[in-house]
């Protein structure tokens, strides 16, 4: 049978060859060509990989290491405990070039008819930092290194990048499912079930995280085996996963299981399995990669009408709603379509209004922000009589009129969803048309009656029936007349009680 290990690598290939001993390669970097070998400044090498320096760069403690050391030991969550006598922790949250080191070891590279260093590369950094972390390496030794470098350097940022584009208003697939994985799998078929067992036992991360990514990989590419691949045990192990604190274990796992979750059959299973409230956690408090893609799998699972009170139950409102401020735009994006789907369950809506979802997707609107996304949810919350209430007293009607008098919409839809808001709040009678007039709906209403489309003019004239109609209704009491007179109290109460039953 062979070990974990063997049977792992029918899923992905992985190159049995070690590093080459670096005491090796420096003593071949260092010949002169007359074989006379000759000392290295202890300066010139990177304190991670032994390394002369390429592209050394000063991190946040005054350390210097090669800049990809630095990307290797931040992707891994690992802080490298070096042999010098400075106790200083090392600390990686900033990083800037060291360019006068750089101009000191070419110049005697020149001096000593050496070629230049060359810059070692990210994926080979990252063996030599995964050697460095020994098996079992207790959690609560781990880096909590922001995920987020600040770079004083045009290279390339350690963080991917956020999409500049905004997806359909009714995407069925998150946007984080557009990233890809940087591992190429060949012959990824055969038994790769037998990775669950390799997932949940390897006691070593550099193990885990290449099984990981391969899942990803394999569950983002190939959609025939997603339902295979989603089994009670595999989600057991992505479940402690996703509760790792290494950064990169927790994000390619969250990653892998929102793959997972694309196929419709996976959906409720994967809810059931648990792993809804490490999902709530992430978002609440991981990188900012790993909580996109938690709000993209929260995103997913509520897309069944199963999952959409369970969701709500088990913690994922109020960090959905606070992942609207996110600097993300995937993990805004994707927050605000899920609670869309969410507060299709009135379970759901009841808790968001408690939660003050009202004023948030209210300012979200009056800003301009993703008008488009919280129209859609406040939609949802002016169909029931709590929602209609709270967005009354919150003054919503107001702030939908201004949205439309200013007219600044990003879509047709955009508009018709505001449209939409607005009748659903017609329904609050009495108190609506108060506020309405007040605002100076009716005016702005007939405009947009001239200009809309074709669906947009038919929400407009059925908002003005209702209001128009309740004008009618009160031209035919004379209020006064009916409060004043003690004989005719029953028939104006009866008349009164008539009136608050259409409310």
């Amino acid at each position: 049978m062979g070990s974990g290990k063997q049977r792992w690598k029918i899923s992905f290939q992985k190159s049995s060859s070690s590093l080459s001993p670096l005491k090796n390669q420096i003593q071949t970097q260092t010949q002169t060509q007359d074989h006379q070998p000759f000392s290295i400044p202890v300066e010139f090498l990177c304190p991670v990989s032994g390394f002369i320096m390429a592209d050394p760069v000063i991190v946040s403690s005054g350390h210097t290491f090669e800049r990809n050391c630095v990307r290797a030991c931040v992707s891994l969550s690992f802080v490298p405990t070096l042999s010098d006598a400075d106790a200083t922790p090392r600390e990686f949250s900033t990083v800037i070039p060291n360019l006068a080191l750089k101009s000191t070891i070419l110049n005697w590279c020149h001096q000593q008819l050496l070629d230049p260093p060359q810059p070692i590369d990210f994926s080979s950094a990252q063996k030599i930092v995964r050697k460095l972390i020994p098996p079992q390496f207790p959690a609560t030794e781990l880096s909590r290194t922001p995920s987020r470098l600040s770079v004083a350097s045009s290279d390339e940022s350690v963080t991917p990048r956020n999409l500049a584009t905004s997806p359909p208003l009714f995407s069925t697939r998150p946007l984080c499912y557009s990233s890809s994985s940087s591992c190429d799998i060949e012959n990824p078929s055969s038994n790769f079930l037998e990775g669950e067992e390799f997932i949940a036992k390897s006691s070593h991360i550099y193990e885990q995280e290449e099984a990981l990514v391969s899942l990803r990989q394999l569950t983002r590419t190939r959609e025939q085996i997603r339902a295979r691949l989603c089994t009670p045990r595999l989600l057991s192990a992505l479940k402690s996963l996703i509760s790792s604190r290494y950064s990169t274990l927790q994000v390619n796992s969250v990653a892998a299981l929102v793959n997972l979750s694309l196929e419709k059959q996976n959906k409720v299973k994967i809810v059931r399995s648990g792993i809804v409230p490490p999902l709530v956690d992430v978002l609440r408090s991981g990188s900012a990669e790993s909580q996109e893609h938690a709000a993209g799998a929260l995103f997913s699972l509520s897309l069944d009408d199963q999952n959409k009170t369970a969701i709500g139950v088990l913690g994922a409102l109020p960090p959905l709603l606070q992942a609207l401020r996110s600097d993300s735009e995937r993990t805004r994006h994707d927050s605000a379509l899920a609670l869309y789907h969410l507060s299709l369950a009135q379970s759901n809506r009841v808790k968001m209004i408690k939660l003050g979802s009202i004023q948030i997707l209210l300012s979200m609107v009056k800003s301009s922000h993703m008008p488009g996304r919280a129209l859609l949810v406040l939609c949802n919350l002016a169909a029931s009589v709590e929602g209609r209430a709270a967005m009354l007293d919150g003054g919503a009607v107001e702030c939908l009129v201004g949205f439309l008098s200013r007219g600044n919409f990003d879509s047709e839809a955009t508009l018709e969803s505001c449209l939409a808001a607005i009748y659903g709040l017609s329904y609050g009678g009495l108190r609506f048309k108060g506020l309405a007039k007040e605002a100076g709906a009716e005016e702005v209403l007939m405009r947009g009656e001239e200009t809309g489309s074709h669906r947009a003019k038919e929400k407009v004239k059925r908002i003005l029936e209702v209001l128009r109609h309740n004008d009618e209704e009160e031209e035919e009491i004379d209020w006064e007349e009916l409060l004043n007179s003690e004989d005719d109290w029953g028939e104006a109460g009866a008349r009164i009680g008539v009136e608050c039953n259409k409310c």
